[in-house]
């Protein structure tokens, strides 16, 4: 195989490695460092001995990030105040089951539950469920035997199912609370939003310890309407509204004086009733998206 060759299969697989690195991390800087790892991994092995370059790369990937999850879950400890994954835009897919599946599997209330998993059980999970490996891969890649594997996966998907973060809320129905959210942001109405709040609405923002955002997560209608209305319409009603999708769902990008202030998303119960709010403030996480911003 020649140095060409080397680069191509590689080339070919990154698209998928970043997208198994950014569910596990939930960073994507730190998902493709995680990539770039690998590929400086790759390049110093003899090729001559792997049989199957794509299960190398995928295995190699995995592991590193697992590695730097342990070291993540450490600096969230100390993270000051809510951490929210990085949020990314990402486009519409080309068919319905397509934009499901990864609208299912990159949501903000999907990425967060993974953070109550162990890393083998994430990984675990994503590797069987989401990218559709065999077992006896899956097992390979994390060094275990397929009857542990089984296990990890069928934990993880316990968790996954009993909170039902993957359900997908129609597009019509998330136009419909976009609508409502901006009316309440803009004009302070906040009647049209409250008709589509779960009773378990939670609102969460992530400043990481650079801007103001709220500490603590928000939980109730009271409690995320009343801030809604005393906080974030006089301060939001003047922002230009850039509304895009991030994470596989509907969302908005909040500009102020040139530069990106917030990105928000949201998350639905399986009555599609919107039961979280996410609001991204920390200026690191929201630096990918300014390319977004620009267009």
């Amino acid at each position: 195989m020649t140095a060409t060759d080397d680069h191509r299969l590689f080339a070919q697989t990154a698209p998928m490695l970043t997208g198994l690195a950014y569910r596990i991390l939930g960073s994507r800087a730190d998902a493709e460092d995680a990539v770039q790892d690998t590929f400086l991994k790759w390049q110093h092995t003899d090729r001559n001995g792997i049989d199957n370059p794509a299960a190398w790369l995928t295995t190699a990937c995995t592991r590193r990030c697992i590695d730097l999850l342990r070291s993540a879950h450490r600096s969230r400890v100390d993270y000051v105040g809510s951490w929210l994954p990085e949020p990314i835009h990402t486009e519409a897919a080309d068919q319905p089951e397509q934009q499901l599946a990864l609208a299912s599997s990159l949501s903000t209330a999907f990425l967060l539950l993974l953070e109550r998993l162990t890393p083998k059980e994430r990984a675990a999970y994503l590797l069987y469920e989401i990218f559709e490996q065999p077992y006896h891969d899956v097992a390979s890649t994390l060094d275990i035997e397929e009857a542990a594997c089984r296990k990890l996966v069928q934990r993880a998907r316990e968790h996954v199912e009993r909170s039902k973060v993957r359900h997908v809320t129609p597009a019509e129905q998330q136009e419909q609370l976009l609508a409502a959210f901006e009316a309440a942001l803009v004009e302070g109405r906040t009647a049209p939003l409250a008709a589509l709040l779960s009773e378990q609405i939670a609102l969460r923002a992530d400043g990481g310890g650079k801007v103001t955002a709220v500490a603590e997560a928000l939980h109730g209608r009271d409690a995320v309407l009343g801030f809604i209305e005393a906080v974030l319409h006089p301060a939001c009603r003047n922002d230009r509204w850039l509304f895009v999708d991030l994470n596989g769902s509907r969302g908005v990008i909040l500009e102020r004086d040139g530069k990106i202030e917030a990105a928000i998303s949201f998350g639905y119960d399986d009555a599609d009733r919107l039961r979280d709010i996410f609001i991204m403030r920390n200026p690191d996480k929201l630096a990918r998206l300014e390319a977004v911003r620009i267009r």
